[in-house]
Formats: C-alpha cells, structure tokens, sequence
C-alpha cells in the first residue's frame, strides 16, 4: 500500500464478507509460517480509514496476532522463509529490516495490491518467550448503499 496512498479503495464490501476475507489471509500466512505453538485469542476488528474518510461509510479491517511456539528455536529461519514464500502467494516485500528497538527486531512487510491487503511480521527474538507477532491490514471498503459502518 504505497505512502501517497496508505490506505487504497478496495471498493464495496459487506463487514462480514471483509472479517471472513481477513481471516482467510491470516489463516494463509499462519500456514506460511508453518511452526505450530500458541496463537492469540482475537479476530478481525473494523477500524477507521483515516484520511477524512466518512466513518459511517468506510472501513478497514485489521487482524493482530501472535505466534509462540514452544522453543524459540523454532523460530530460526522463519522469516527468511517468509521474505521467500510471500512472493510466490502475490506478495510483494516493501520492507524487510531490523527496527530502531534495543532488541533490533527483524520485521518484515508485506502488500498483496491484487487482494488489497498488507502484512506486517515482527520476530521477537529476545522476548521472555521469543514470538512472531502479526498485523494483517486491508485496504479501505466502503459499505453497501443503505448500510453504515455499526462498530468499531
């Protein structure tokens, strides 16, 4: 999702049709990621657009999670396969780079411009349990004529 357009029309679409889409991508970047450990509670919430967009017409979805498998050694590798297997699914690597954090966490971001989503992965690597931690984002929908954006 380009920086002149962080948040690109993905056009019409029900709030459940966008929760079961999310999910799907998560569920597929989980696969991706294939370690098995525990994930965190939660789905996809509906959040605003942002750019003045009417709140009552537009939304996006957004999905954080995590991952903690077992033994942080799991972990080893698992975001070079990422950066490898993303592409091969329609995703495009816009970053891939440690963070300004004491820790220098690896993170990864990810935009599929077809499906109108992005993906960011963060390896914690020095946590207590060492994670990967998850934010699937859509692009910006808008409801169906007669219909308004009822949560939050």
């Amino acid at each position: 999702m380009d920086s002149d357009n962080p948040v690109p029309s993905s056009g019409v679409k029900r709030i459940d049709a966008a929760t079961k889409d999310t999910k799907q991508i998560s569920s597929e970047i989980l696969d991706l990621i294939g370690i098995k450990g525990e994930t965190s509670e939660g789905g996809p919430r509906v959040s605003e657009c942002g750019d003045g967009k009417d709140r009552e017409t537009y939304y996006q979805m957004r999905h954080p999670w995590s991952l903690t498998p077992p033994s942080g050694d799991q972990l080893a590798g698992v975001m070079e396969r990422l950066k490898k297997k993303l592409p091969q699914q329609g995703w495009k690597i816009v970053h891939y780079e440690r963070d300004s954090s004491p820790n220098k966490n690896l993170r990864l971001t990810g935009d599929n411009d077809e499906r109108k989503f992005s993906v960011s992965v963060v390896h914690l690597a020095k946590n207590e349990r060492p994670q990967l931690t998850v934010t699937v984002v859509s692009g910006c929908y808008q409801v169906p004529e007669g219909q308004r954006v009822d949560r939050y």
